[in-house]
């Protein structure tokens, strides 16, 4: 699972990089994926949106095993 992860993560890069962000994948374990979101997405107030209204959506849509997102 870690392995898809990355691979849709990195598809939704080039999204946070344009706006000077990027996400880190930190640990799948149990159906959580944990992630870091750095750069400009570490500090905005829209973080929670960004994670879990994007990644976790898309994250899901292709992972019905996922159970949750969280950031760390």
């Amino acid at each position: 699972m870690k392995e898809r992860v990355e691979e849709i993560l990195a598809l939704l890069r080039p999204h946070l990089w344009a706006d000077g962000g990027d996400v880190e994948l930190v640990d799948v374990s149990d159906g959580v994926v944990r992630v870091r979101l750095t750069g400009a997405c570490g500090g905005c107030p829209m973080a929670t949106m960004t994670l879990k209204g994007g990644i976790e959506r898309v994250l899901r849509a292709n992972l019905p095993e996922l159970k949750e997102v969280v950031a760390v």
